[in-house]
């Protein structure tokens, strides 16, 4: 949590993206060890998934440049909303202002416009976070019921 602004509210944002974070992997594991025959599979289809989570989370093309036929996928993505989450209850209040691309601009404001994170639609992002999990939860408990690999 170094450079993070110590308040309550910032602090309680920052617990609740990364707890969730750790519940939808966790789940997602879970999902793909329930959804594969062997542990082999599921760990090539983690890679997959990873990667997928990684790529299209906004961390390496934020969200205004990622091309209109693939920003679907970037809000199927859970990462991209705890990035979202993370950034916008940080530094989204913040008017300071900084120099990019040799010109002023406040803290907000270029998160608004290069990332497209804001502010106001934290709510939104913390719902997302708590929905990413139950669904990964619940598809788990229903598969891991219903398919049965074992051979007789």
């Amino acid at each position: 949590m170094m450079g993070f602004y110590s308040s309550a509210y910032k602090i309680f944002w920052y617990l609740y993206a990364m707890f969730m974070t750790m519940l939808y992997y966790n789940y997602l594991g879970m999902l793909l060890v329930a959804l594969t025959p062997n542990e082999l599979v599921a760990s090539i289809l983690s890679s997959v998934f990873y990667t997928l989570y990684n790529l299209f989370s906004g961390f390496i093309m934020p969200q205004p440049q990622i091309p209109n036929w693939w920003v679907w996928l970037y809000y199927l993505i859970p990462t991209s909303w705890t990035l979202n989450g993370m950034i916008t209850s940080q530094y989204g209040d913040i008017d300071k202002e900084i120099t990019v691309f040799g010109e002023p601009i406040s803290v907000s404001s270029f998160i608004k416009d290069y990332f497209g994170f804001h502010h106001d639609r934290l709510y939104v992002t913390g719902i997302v976070l708590l929905v990413f999990p139950l669904i990964y939860a619940s598809l788990f408990a229903y598969l891991i019921g219903k398919l049965n690999f074992l051979r007789r």
